[in-house]
């Protein structure tokens, strides 16, 4: 009898059993949230590991949820992934929501460069209240590419990321433009960053950017302000009305002097 064949008689060794799992980790602008878990045989597979979540897993934001938010592996350390920011996009069913007849809808490319050394590259999608004409659509872009682009300037690559996802930046947007036109809506649509700092970059001395989900820095300051500001602007209203109140009487001379007579 013949024997078989030796490869017949290996065992097949089962790979994905062989696997290690992974946790990954967004960045401490989103306070290193877990992500989730990924598979891999060695760390060098991970490397690179693009990850999508939306705004919603990570700060139980409901109103959120179309905001997704790409995230791609930058260091491994034993089991766990750490990620950076490289982009957003929102959701087409939400893009098509806002997207109505009647309505002209102005999308454009936008880049910028952050002050800590990313360019960013960012694509705004405004949505006017009825149809304009195309000289207006070249105004608006005009408009917001540069407020976007002195705003971005100025801020730490964490901070651009919380203005999109809060929609301040969208705000400043709208609030350019309006002269022109009514807005109905405007959002940032996409983002992507297209190149880090280069080595040896030094950041400009800042305040470090409060995460995402948490509240903005120095709100008790602004709000301790705003009291201050309205205890001043009660006691001008004090002082005014004050002021405005009738004040004593005179009486006339020539009334004094008949009283006299009348009294003689």
């Amino acid at each position: 009898m013949a024997d078989k064949p030796k490869s017949a008689s290996r065992k097949v060794k089962d790979k994905w059993k062989e696997k290690s799992w992974f946790k990954i980790y967004a960045p401490e602008m989103f306070n290193s949230i877990e992500l989730g878990e990924t598979p891999a045989l060695n760390p060098d597979e991970l490397r690179e590991r693009i990850t999508e979540a939306t705004v919603q897993d990570l700060t139980g934001d409901f109103s959120k949820m179309h905001i997704k938010l790409r995230f791609k592996a930058s260091q491994v350390k034993g089991n766990e992934i750490h990620t950076q920011f490289i982009g957003h996009d929102l959701t087409n069913d939400y893009v098509r929501r806002l997207t109505r007849r009647k309505r002209t809808k102005t999308e454009h490319v936008i880049d910028a460069q952050t002050k800590d050394g990313f360019s960013i590259r960012l694509k705004p999608m405004i949505v006017t209240e009825r149809r304009i004409q195309s000289s207006q659509e070249t105004s608006i872009r005009n408009i917001s590419t540069s407020v976007v682009r002195g705003k971005v300037s100025g801020m730490l690559l964490s901070e651009v990321v919380k203005s999109i996802v809060s929609g301040d930046l969208a705000k400043d947007i709208a609030n350019s433009t309006k002269i022109i036109i009514p807005m109905k809506k405007v959002e940032i649509r996409r983002s992507e960053i297209i190149s880090f700092p280069p080595e040896g970059f030094v950041a400009p001395v800042t305040e470090s950017a409060q995460p995402v989900s948490a509240a903005p820095a120095g709100e008790s300051s602004v709000a301790e302000g705003a009291v201050v500001a309205q205890a001043q602007d009660v006691g001008h209203e004090h002082e005014v009305a004050k002021s405005n109140e009738p004040a004593e009487e005179e009486i006339a001379p020539e009334e004094i002097m008949r009283d006299d007579v009348k009294k003689g």
